[in-house]
Parts: structure tokens; C-alpha cells; sequence
């Protein structure tokens, strides 16, 4: 009853936003008419200088919308007939917008998510708002799932906006730093989830002003957006080096925890993805390694050790979590299917599994910078979104990105059929009844698309198809470069694909010749996955633009999502009636049960990604602080002051630091002489003991260190060779302040996120006390971000005054060091030239010389 009521207040909103934007529609129609009319194709480019002028004297781009929309419209009829070239082949251009695409620009502008079935043109619908917004000149952003796509689009729609007279540029793995900062300072940029964060975290890493790519970040729209907000939303991006530590203890229990048994020494929760010893397992560990107690003597680290292997050996399975291919572990994407060359698992786990399978165990990464996708876009100053399938998650983009979601209508009404569940007692059953519907399909001649899990599945499958004689092909991970190229021919006649789960996002399958005839695209699900949006993004593959089409998911009760959740007792039901493998079942109970596995799932993951938006928020404000404070001295050429202020910053700490709680004196005394002389080893004036006797008050104390050290710094700057007091002091001095700030502050940075990496694994065990791990979280996270200030400003004053600067130092070279490591997931990445410096993370081996790190 209260879903009904839910869904009906969801579907009059939903109505009412619509009805809302129709009247604009028809005035944006009007004008697009009247432009046809009164303007040459030279006037275009003009109109957009118009537009720019306006903005910049005042008015919003609210006003100008219907203008703006028109103009994209008018200029989209002018280029019909139009050819330019697309990835190296010629297209000629045919679109002119829709009013359901009008509508689903607007919802973009707007800063909200626009679902739109596949096939609706959504690569046209964003050119509308990416066009409005980029008139303010602080450049918009295109975000897409990976760098064919992004390439492709901008250099399809590079056309539009050219011809409307902006500049478009792409973000690409392999540009140099010129490139790179041409790219980010056009109107519109197009470029992957992963290069946009990446670019982020690196700006924040450069000791000079000109090597930052990226201008403050102002508008997005990014595609696929369930894509990169949910299913990657607990993939931190990360920039690493590796650490020292000794790879020989992964191999060391890749050989004794097979000696392990299941049930006895060890319980196995799938659902979770975890293993944990027993008592009696934690005994026999104990045993083998020769200790009384493990936890006492080996610590945190070799108890990670221990539950990593255990995890390798029990819970990650070769060919559906990872492959090995040419010696490596490869993370397979559960999403998507695809392989992810370069991600990492984190914590240890990526080499547990290489030890486990006997490749060369690759030392852990020391995390440099990192950031999780939803804080990355939260910092857009509006951001919107777009896909086919995202009310399922409405909740989530409102809670966690504050991002209304809204339906549009299709332009014309969908005829695809979708049937319901075929349900099988087991797989054996299944998979033969999914050949013999291909079989009977491909001999009619209808295309048929076949949806898989994992990689193991959609081989298991073209096995059997190939022993039916079955021409077909298979779109996984092992050849995603032409996986769009293989999707955009699975609506030919006779064409049968076996794709893992959403293998060629962004590509529509259009229908050959007489395909409609015959049905249309046949989808086939081999099972239902965990989330029933990503059942929905496979359905959507038939049916585009009203086409013909059927979709029928196939089930069994030995599937994953079913054995995981409750299907034993239907199971079981089953095999006391004697039912055949063979034979199909439709029962409401069971569809009622799949439905409600799906939503357990989806809450589950819904909680987790929440939860850790929570605490990601902590070390994001320390972050934004951090950042903030790194931007303000990369700005400023003369950091004087700043360095001033640290000194007298430093002074209150020695003086609170040596307040004396009890006794006659106020102060320990001899303690802050002995401090002054140990960070001020050759003073001008020395400061002494009598001196500091004399002062009683806390006020006092702290006025005339502070006098006494800034004279003294002041007095140290005068003995550098090119002093002048007319021009402000020393210029070899105000660069070396910069780079030892930048240092200090960029190495315990380096060390806060390391630390509350660990805290954050410590402060889980506190649940067990009654404690909020969250609430423990954040207090001694507070704790720890203050003393990090606490040592930045201690050892920048420490090594400013004991340096000693007698000539012009080399300039401090900028290139970024080979070792470093980023888990870039879906695509190469190269940083440019003289750049100082990713549930899951990312590796490579170009970056000068390579890549590498952890995934959650």
C-alpha cells in the first residue's frame, strides 16, 4: 500500500516537471522557426557572441535559455546534409532535436538526471545545456564512461559546436601537458570520469601555478551516470608509489592456507565477499607460524596478511573476480564484464591473489592522493546527469548527490515485448533451453542478444552454442576494443551476440533489413543480476526509437542471486516433485522472490556506499582545507608573510607546550631556552635565561618570542647573497620557502591519509564496545588532522632557520618521478611532460614507467 502511494506521488512529480517544461518547449520552437527565417548561417557564431555579451553585462543564463535552445535547434537544421569525419570515418550529420530532447536538455541545465530509454539521443540532448552553459566562459564538462566514447562524441557533436562558434576539446590519455591545459581551456571539454578526477588530484600535487590543467570546476553533464556515480562510487581514485615492504609473507601464506578447512578453521560469508578464521583455525595458524599468540606478536599487519590470503584462496575466484593474463591478476569488472588492466585491490589482497597464483607479487602502494567519485563531483558547481535506467536509484542520487531524477517521455511509444521469467530447476536445464531458443531464433533469421554476468559464463555459452553449430560472437572483456563495433551489428538478421552484461554501453543497435519483420532484437538474460536497473539497461538494448523487440530473462534456482538468497526451499520443493530440468516454470512466488533478492542487494549496496560517503566525508574536509591551503601559496609569488605567521604560530605551541601545570613556576623555563637554541642554533641576538625568567604571563611570553623570532628569521634573510631590502628581501630565499613548504606539507599530507586509513580499520572494531565507530572516527580523526598542522608549521620553521643559503640554488626540478602509480580502471593514462604529479583501484606500465594500486 505505501509503495503504491510512493509511486503515485513520484509519478504526478515526475508528470508536473514535464508539464512544467512544455510551454518552453513550444516558445524555444518559435524561436528556432523565427531564426530559420531571419538569420544566415554566418549570424550563428555571432548570435553566440551576443549571447556572451550579455551574460557578461548581467543577465542569467535562465533568460537567455530559450534563445540558447533555439539557436542549438537551428543550427542542427542548418547542418543536415552536412559530412565531417568521426574516429577516421566520414558521418553525415542528420539530427535536428526532438521536443523530448528539448525537455531532456532542460532537466540538464537545470542540474537534475534525465532517464532516457536507449535510443533517444541522449549524445544530441546534451548539447543544448553544454552550449548554454559554456556562454559564461568558465567551460563546461562532458563525462563519459570511457575514451572511445568521450572522443567519438566530442568530435561528432565538434561539428555543432563549431559551427555555433565555441572551441570543444577532448581530455586523452597520451597528451602532453600543452595539450592537456588546451583542452580544459575550451568551451566545452569531453573526457572519462577517471581523467577528470585524476587531473584533480594531480593540479593538487604541482609545485607551479602553469602546470595545473583544470580551471575551477563549473558545469557537468555526465553520461551514464548510474554508471559513474553508483556502480563506481566505491572505487576511490588514487595516486600511489610503491611501498617497502617485503613482498616474501604473501608467499609464505599462500602455502598454509590451503592447509586450512572450510567450516572447521574457517566460515565463508559470500554475500559479503569475506572469510574469517574460527577460534580453532586461529589456533592452527598460530601453530604453523610458531606463536602463542598471533595478535600479540604479529600485530595489525600480519593478521592483514592472514585475512587477505584467506580471502585470495576462499573467496575471489579466478575467471569471474580476476583473470591471468601474461602473468598478471586483472580485476574483471562485476558491472560490466570488462577487464580493468592497472586496478588494484587494496590492502594487501591484490598480492595475496598474485601469490596464490603463482605470478611475480607486485609490492603495495603507498597512497600519494585520492578521492572517491562523490566527492569529485560534488565539488561541480552544478552537475546533471543522464542515462537509461536510473529511477531505481532515485533515492540514492537525492540523499547523496541532492539530484532530482526525471523520466522523459519517449518520442515514440516502445513495442517491446518483455516476457516474463523462464525459470529452471538448475543451470543444466537453463543454459539448454536458452541454446535451443537461439537455435530456433538464428534459423528464423531474428537478431538475438544474449546478456552473461561474468566471462566465465558468456564462454560456458558460446561452448554450447558452438557445439549446436551456432554462428556467433562474444563481447567481453578479452576484446573490448571493438566492442563497438560488435554491438552495432547485433540487430543484423541472423546475428547472434553473447555479451557480458552491459559490453558496448553508449553504441545502439540499430535493426538491419526486414529485421522488423521478424520481431526485432531478441534480448536473452542468462540470469538476473543483482540490481534490477542493470536488468533493465539490458532490456533496453531492444525496443529503441519504437522499434520491434522482446527481452525474456532466464533463471535458475542454482543462479548466484538466488542460491545467495533464500532459494534452497523452492529448490528443494522442486526436486521432491520430481520437476525435469528442462522443464519452464512461471510461478508468481518465485518472480516475487527474485524481486525482493534484488532489493535486499540493492539496499545493501545502497547502505554500504552511503556509509562510506560518511566517513569519506571526514578526510574531504581535510582535504578541501589542505588543498585550499596548497592553492593559496601556488597563487601567491611571495609567501613572506605566510612563513611569518607560522613562526608566531609556532611560538604559541612552545609556549602552551611548556605551561606548567603545578608548582611555583609558571613556565619551564630552562625547557623553552633550551627549545629557542635548538631551533636557533647561531642567533644574531641570543635570547637569555634571565630574560625569559622575568616574564609571567602567558600573553607576554608568547609577544616576546614572537618578537625575537621574527627578528631573528628577518636578520638571517639579510645574510643571503641577494638580499635587497628595496626589492623586498631575498628572491633566492621566497623560492626555497616555497619549495620546503610545498615539501613538508605534501609529505605529512602523504601520512594523514595513511593514518586514517588505519584508523579507520581500528575504529570498525569498536562496535564490539557499544561505541559509534563513526562518531570514534571523526573525533580522532580531528585529533590527527590537527597534529599534522601542528608538525607542518613545526617543521617548516625548524628547517627555515637552520638553513643555510649561500649561493643560487639549482631550480627544483618538476618532473614527475617514474615510480609513481595511479589506478586509472577503464583506460591508459599518460601524464603530460614536467607534471609533478586509482569496492576497487587501477595500474598501468606507461606512465614514463609505469602504474600501480589498491581497490575497494
Amino acid at each position: 500500500m505505501i509503495t503504491k502511494i510512493l509511486n503515485k506521488i513520484l509519478g504526478d512529480y515526475n508528470l508536473k516537471e514535464i508539464r512544467k517544461l512544455e510551454p518552453v518547449v513550444e516558445y524555444i520552437n518559435k524561436l528556432e522557426e523565427q531564426y530559420q527565417h531571419d538569420l544566415k548561417d554566418e549570424d550563428i557564431p555571432r548570435k553566440t557572441e551576443e549571447f556572451k555579451k550579455r551574460i557578461a553585462e548581467g543577465e542569467s543564463l535562465d533568460d537567455i535559455l530559450p534563445e540558447a535552445f533555439a539557436l542549438v535547434k537551428n543550427a542542427c537544421r542548418r547542418l543536415v546534409g552536412k559530412k565531417w569525419e568521426v574516429r577516421g570515418r566520414e558521418i553525415t550529420w542528420d539530427m535536428v532535436p526532438y521536443n523530448v530532447q528539448i525537455i531532456g536538455g532542460l532537466v540538464l541545465h537545470h542540474g537534475k538526471i534525465a532517464e532516457m530509454k536507449t535510443g533517444e539521443g541522449k549524445t544530441l540532448v546534451c548539447t543544448m545545456p553544454l552550449y548554454l552553459n559554456a556562454l559564461t566562459g568558465k567551460g563546461t564538462h562532458l563525462v563519459t564512461v570511457n575514451s572511445y566514447l568521450a572522443s567519438r562524441d566530442a568530435e561528432w557533436m565538434g561539428g555543432l559546436y563549431r559551427f555555433l562558434g565555441l572551441t570543444v576539446g577532448v581530455i586523452e590519455h597520451a597528451q602532453s601537458h600543452a595539450d592537456k591545459q588546451a583542452a580544459y581551456n575550451c568551451d566545452i571539454t569531453y573526457g572519462t570520469n577517471n581523467e577528470f578526477g585524476f587531473d584533480y588530484l594531480r593540479d593538487n600535487m604541482v609545485r607551479s601555478l602553469n602546470q595545473c590543467v583544470q580551471r575551477k570546476l563549473n558545469y557537468a553533464i555526465v553520461d551514464e551516470v548510474d554508471s559513474i556515480l553508483i556502480d563506481e562510487a566505491r572505487t576511490p581514485l588514487i595516486i600511489s608509489a610503491p611501498a617497502e615492504e617485503s613482498t616474501s609473507k604473501y608467499m609464505k601464506y599462500a602455502q598454509l592456507i590451503p592447509q586450512l578447512q572450510e567450516n572447521k578453521d574457517f566460515n565463508i560469508d559470500e554475500k559479503i565477499k569475506t572469510a574469517i578464521l574460527t577460534e580453532e583455525g586461529i589456533k592452527k595458524m598460530e601453530d604453523l607460524l610458531g606463536m602463542e599468540n598471533i595478535y600479540a606478536e604479529g600485530g595489525f599487519q600480519e593478521v592483514n596478511h592472514i585475512e587477505q590470503a584467506l580471502k585470495a584462496h576462499t573467496v575471489y575466484k579466478k575467471d569471474v573476480d580476476y583473470m591471468v593474463k601474461d602473468g598478471e591478476v586483472i580485476i574483471v569488472d562485476s558491472f560490466t564484464g570488462r577487464l580493468m588492466p592497472g586496478r588494484r585491490y587494496s590492502a594487501g589482497l591484490h598480492q595475496a591473489i598474485e601469490a596464490k597464483e603463482g605470478v611475480e607479487v607486485k609490492r603495495e602502494s603507498k597512497t600519494m592522493a585520492t578521492i572517491t567519485f562523490q566527492n569529485y563531483f560534488r565539488m561541480y558547481g552544478r552537475l546533471a546527469g543522464m542515462t537509461g535506467t536510473a529511477m531505481t536509484e532515485a533515492e540514492e542520487f537525492g540523499s547523496i548527490y541532492n539530484l532530482d531524477t526525471i523520466s522523459i517521455p519517449t518520442n515514440k511509444p516502445v513495442k517491446r515485448l518483455d516476457r516474463p521469467d523462464a525459470i529452471y530447476k538448475n543451470q543444466r536445464g537453463k543454459y539448454m533451453a536458452i541454446a535451443a531458443k537461439t537455435k530456433e531464433l538464428h534459423e528464423k533469421g531474428q537478431p538475438v542478444l544474449i546478456g552473461t554476468v561474468s566471462i566465465e559464463k558468456s564462454e560456458l555459452l558460446s561452448g554450447l552454442l558452438k557445439s549446436q553449430g551456432i554462428k556467433h560472437e562474444v563481447l567481453n572483456a578479452k576484446q573490448h576494443e571493438k566492442e563497438a563495433e560488435i554491438v552495432a551489428k547485433a540487430g543484423q538478421k541472423g546475428a547472434v551476440t553473447i555479451a557480458t552484461n552491459m559490453a558496448g554501453r553508449g553504441t545502439d543497435i540499430k535493426l538491419g533489413e526486414g529485421v522488423t519483420d521478424l520481431g526485432g532484437l531478441y534480448i536473452m538474460g542468462t540470469e538476473r543480476h543483482e540490481s534490477r536497473r542493470i536488468d533493465n539497461q539490458l532490456r533496453g538494448r531492444a525496443g529503441r526509437q519504437g522499434d520491434q523487440g522482446e527481452t525474456q530473462f532466464y533463471v535458475s534456482m542454482e543462479d548466484d542471486l538466488m542460491r545467495l538468497f533464500g532459494a534452497d526451499s523452492i529448490k528443494k520443493m522442486m526436486e521432491f516433485l520430481r520437476v525435469p530440468d528442462d522443464m519452464v516454470i512461471e510461478n508468481r512466488r518465485i518472480s516475487k522472490s527474485i524481486e525482493n533478492a534484488q532489493k535486499a542487494v540493492e539496499g545493501r549496496h545502497f547502505d554500504i556506499r552511503k556509509h562510506l560517503v560518511e566517513y569519506d566525508d571526514v578526510i574531504n574536509r581535510h582535504r578541501e582545507i589542505m588543498y585550499g591551503r596548497r592553492r593559496q601559496v601556488l597563487e601567491s609569488e611571495n609567501i613572506k608573510n605566510d612563513i611569518l605567521i607560522l613562526i608566531e604560530k609556532e611560538v604559541e605551541n612552545i609556549v602552551l607546550t611548556h605551561v606548567n601545570a603545578k608548582g611555583s613556576q609558571k613556565f619551564d623555563y630552562k625547557e623553552i631556552h633550551e627549545t629557542m637554541r635548538a631551533l636557533h642554533s647561531d642567533p644574531s641576538n641570543p635570547l637569555s635565561m634571565q630574560e625569559l625568567e622575568g616574564i609571567e604571563y602567558e600573553e607576554k611570553m608568547i609577544e616576546v618570542l614572537k618578537k625575537y623570532l621574527t627578528l631573528e628569521y628577518l636578520e638571517k634573510e639579510k645574510t643571503i647573497p641577494d638580499y635587497k631590502e628595496s626589492e623586498g628581501g631575498s628572491k633566492i630565499l621566497r623560492k626555497v620557502e616555497r619549495d620546503i613548504y610545498f615539501r613538508i606539507m605534501d609529505s605529512l599530507w602523504m601520512q594523514h591519509i595513511d593514518e586514517m586509513s588505519h584508523l579507520r580499520e581500528n575504529v570498525a572494531l569498536r562496535s564490539y564496545g557499544q561505541r559509534d565507530p563513526l562518531v570514534e572516527y571523526k573525533g580522532e580523526s580531528y585529533k590527527l588532522f590537527q597534529d599534522m598542522q601542528t608538525e607542518i608549521q613545526r617543521s617548516t620553521v625548524n628547517t627555515l632557520f637552520k638553513l643555510k643559503v649561500k649561493e643560487q640554488p639549482q631550480p627544483v626540478s618538476i618532473k614527475e618521478p617514474a615510480h609513481l602509480r595511479t589506478n586509472e580502471a577503464q583506460i591508459d593514462s599518460v601524464l603530460g611532460p614536467n607534471r609533478a604529479n586509482s569496492s576497487g583501484t587501477v595500474t598501468r606500465s606507461t606512465f614514463d614507467s609505469g602504474t600501480s594500486a589498491p581497490a575497494t
